[in-house]
């Protein structure tokens, strides 16, 4: 299936229909955007002469909306130059398209008829075998085929994207009556594998599995509040991260989606159930139609349950809204012994066990949410989706809890909380009731590294597609070659080893980098090829700033320029490994997670990778080889002699200078901190996978290690370019004194020092240039501040 997808059409050019087609060009698709023709000629098209026939007013809806992709925050495109994989048309000139396509989404109005007549009309030039798929969040499937032809359900289901398409895992497919089975298979593995989603199968019923779950739990939390009299604050702080759910908790959640769209998704459950019990908790909230009826529609209409204002210091405050009064008043502080617990508490689990158990105010809300919300979604089971694994991932990946309600209710105790809830009155579904009665005391266990869920009436393995290696399981198999408190060497099997990371936020210090050194020594004993990667939030935010501080503090000068020198030359080390490495960088990484992979033969990265060197943010420059690395590189992809090496210096000197971070995989080759060879993966959870692929590539292909070589620099005629340009930014206030003395010793190293243009360095020379500035800069109050403030902040301070 994911070869036969090349080219798609998407109707509808509104935000969801545009998003999905900048998606599909991200990863590739040629994709034609259709939209109706508009009625009436805009002013600006009166005044150039155009007529209701011209083709750039026919198709002024799509073109528009490809326009805006470059705009839209944040970024649908991985790439602004992808926005050429789309072609505007429209819908009267272009529907013929259809015949093309391997794949058409209809993303048009949530309205039963106008979804009947377009398919009428997409049927009329489809080709048998074209997968044609409704995005809605809730209309039947069924419904909205029932006019087409037998050929044509089979090749036809429901789609759920989530918003924004691009950065959303979840992605809900809806059989209908009719689907194919071995087409929604082929569909489920081509969006997981191609398009990057966490895929699950839904039922065709009102708001599918995420929206109905999750618009319950908004439902039953409000009810909950104006019972209990709780303030908007006080239900963020419990719903949030206390709860192993997002920050934005329930109120922000609201604003962030839009209070029209939340009545909206509620109303279809209610319009469409038929349980008088659970249509009553659907039914809107009088406070909810009051602030649509206002417009208070969250953050699109710049008020919400919370609102964002200047105050009297010209400062930005956020206000929270009174239901009580209706008016907007200061956020009051929200602590208590539950949520502190909960905060100290590592992982969602033992967060949400802390924060149930602690007994107080706030304990008791967090209850009486969650035990409505996992009985209800135990009642659903069959009815919105087969099993229990299915809607957990719903819930991750579409609301971004960190844990689903199955796991949630295990994490609880089972046994335990089913006494409470009984206790307390609530009735819990027979068949969790049987369950637990049958001696079982989890929904899911783990067993010799695989994971079971309770399936009609027993344990059943979960299926894990062979893209997804999980180094927990692997772990959990006794696979650790070698470990540290910083660091673990897996047998990933096949011949390779997997590197992981694991110190607090995957900071790279001295335990790392043993641990690399060490890895390096039993892949040459015992494995073909090695590959960095790891499964936390981020793949690594820097070196251990702490440390760094400290030892600048107390003077400890040969300590750092110990600390870099182990940094570097364990570096050095894996650059010249006369086995294959590949790197596997996803999301978060920054300063020495870039330094940590630019050595590696290969880089095989997430798409949602955000890249770069920041260190000039805490007053210092990249001295774990990332200076050394780009000036090489520069001086690889010229090699004539004659060639000018200056624009090139430039532009890294603007990209390292200013602390930029790519904002995906494809916008770090951009940047010249990937290279064309290395790989994007659209699937996080397929990364290691692929990078364990590509090492076993680079061996198949008889693996050569990579050879010094000595190579050109700038000297003191591209330092002078690169100074001249800082001193230009300074006198036009736009950087500090402080910004220009690091660029400047930034320019120095770049460009090779003071030697002249053209002279060969090796890779040493460079290394030590780094050093020498790095620890210079260290020694400067100005950049202990910022070392400071980082820590402290979270954030750089330009001083």
């Amino acid at each position: 299936m994911s070869k036969s997808i090349r080219k798609a059409v998407v109707i509808g050019s509104g935000v969801m229909g545009s998003g999905i087609a900048a998606h599909l060009a991200n990863v590739g698709i040629a994709c034609h955007l259709l939209d109706v023709v508009p009625e009436q000629l805009t002013p600006e098209e009166e005044g150039k002469g155009l007529t209701p026939q011209h083709p750039a007013v026919r198709s002024r809806l799509a073109a528009g909306a490809v326009a805006r992709l470059a705009k839209t925050k944040p970024a649908p495109l991985y790439d602004e130059s992808f926005a050429a994989r789309i072609t505007p048309g429209n819908l009267e000139d272009h529907l013929h398209v259809v015949g093309e396509a391997d794949w058409v989404i209809e993303v048009v109005v949530e309205n039963l008829q106008v979804k009947k007549e377009l398919l009428r009309r997409v049927e009329e030039h489809w080709k048998p075998g074209t997968v044609v798929s409704s995005n809605t969040s809730g209309i039947s499937i069924n419904a909205m085929s029932a006019d087409c032809g037998a050929e044509f359900k089979r090749h036809f289901l429901g789609t759920h994207f989530f918003n924004p398409p691009r950065y959303m895992q979840l992605l809900e497919l809806i059989p209908g009556e009719h689907t194919d089975p071995q087409l929604l298979q082929d569909m489920k593995g081509f969006c997981s594998r191609v398009l990057g989603k966490g895929v699950v199968t839904a039922k065709d019923t009102p708001n599918f599995i995420a929206n109905r779950i999750g618009t319950y739990g908004l439902l039953v939390t409000l009810q909950a509040m104006t019972e209990k009299g709780f303030t908007v604050e006080e239900i963020d702080a419990v719903t949030g991260p206390a709860m192993g759910r997002p920050k934005s908790a329930t109120f922000r959640t609201l604003d962030l989606v839009g209070l029209d769209t939340f009545v909206h998704v509620a109303n279809n459950v209610y319009e469409n159930v038929t349980d008088e019990a659970e249509k009553q908790v659907f039914a809107v909230p009088g406070v909810l139609r009051t602030m649509v009826e206002k417009g208070w529609l969250g953050e699109k209409s710049g008020q919400g349950f919370y609102l964002k204002r200047k105050g009297e210091d010209g400062r930005s405050e956020i206000l929270s809204l009174d239901l009580g009064t209706m008016d907007y008043r200061p956020q009051k502080k929200t602590g208590s012994g539950s949520l502190e617990a909960a905060k100290l508490a590592k992982g969602a689990r033992e967060k949400v066990k802390a924060l149930i158990g602690a007994g107080d105010k706030y304990s008791d809300l967090a209850w009486d949410i969650l035990k409505l919300v996992l009985v209800y979604s135990a009642e659903r089971l069959g009815e919105i989706a087969d099993t229990v694994q299915e809607i957990d991932e719903a819930m991750r990946w579409g609301f971004n809890w960190e844990l689903g309600p199955f796991e949630t209710w295990d994490a609880l105790g089972l046994v335990r909380s089913v006494n409470r809830m009984e206790a307390e009155g609530l009735t819990v579904p027979a068949w969790v009731k049987e369950w637990i009665e049958a001696g079982n005391r989890s929904f899911y266990r783990q067993e010799e590294g695989r994971t079971f869920y309770v399936h009609q009436g027993a344990y059943t393995a979960l299926d894990q597609p062979k893209e997804v290696i999980s180094l927990r399981a692997l772990k959990e198999r006794n696979k650790v070659v070698r470990s540290n408190s910083g660091a673990s060497l897996i047998d990933i099997g096949d011949g390779i080893a997997c590197l992981e990371f694991h110190s607090p936020n995957n900071a790279i210090g001295a335990d790392i980098l043993t641990m690399i050194g060490q890895s390096l020594e039993e892949v040459r004993r015992g494995f073909d090829g090695l590959v960095i990667a790891n499964q936390g939030r981020n793949f690594c935010v820097g070196a251990n700033l702490m440390i760094l501080l400290m030892e600048a503090q107390d003077e400890e000068w040969e300590e750092i320029d110990g600390i870099i020198r182990l940094f570097q030359n364990t570096m050095y080390k894996v650059k010249r490994f006369e086995k294959p490495v590949v790197a596997a960088p996803h999301r978060m990484t920054l300063g020495g997670g870039v330094e940590a992979c630019m050595p590696a033969d290969r880089i095989v990265a997430a798409a949602e990778t955000y890249y770069g060197l920041v260190e000039v943010g805490v007053g210092v420059i990249p001295a774990g080889g990332g200076c050394k690395e780009l000036a090489l590189r520069i001086a690889q992809n010229n090699p004539h002699p004659d060639s000018d090496l200056q624009p090139y210096l430039n532009q890294v000197f603007e990209t390292v200078g200013m602390a930029k971070v790519s904002t995906s995989g494809h916008d770090a080759k951009k940047l010249g901190l990937m290279t064309p060879g290395d790989r994007i993966v659209a699937n996080q959870d397929h990364l290691i996978y692929e990078a364990k692929q590509s090492a076993l590539q680079l061996v198949a292909s008889g693996y050569e290690p990579v050879r010094e070589e000595k190579f050109r620099v700038a000297g003191a005629e591209g330092k002078a370019v690169l100074t001249l340009g800082a001193l230009g930014l300074r006198q036009g206030g736009y950087i500090s004194d402080h910004d220009l003395h690091i660029a400047k010793k930034l320019a120095h190293v770049l460009a090779g020092g003071d030697v002249p243009a053209g002279t060969l360095m090796t890779e040493q020379y460079m290394l030590d240039l780094e050093r020498e500035a790095f620890l210079s800069l260290c020694g400067e109050p100005k950049t202990q501040a910022r070392m400071s403030h980082m820590l402290s902040k979270g954030k750089a301070l330009r001083n």
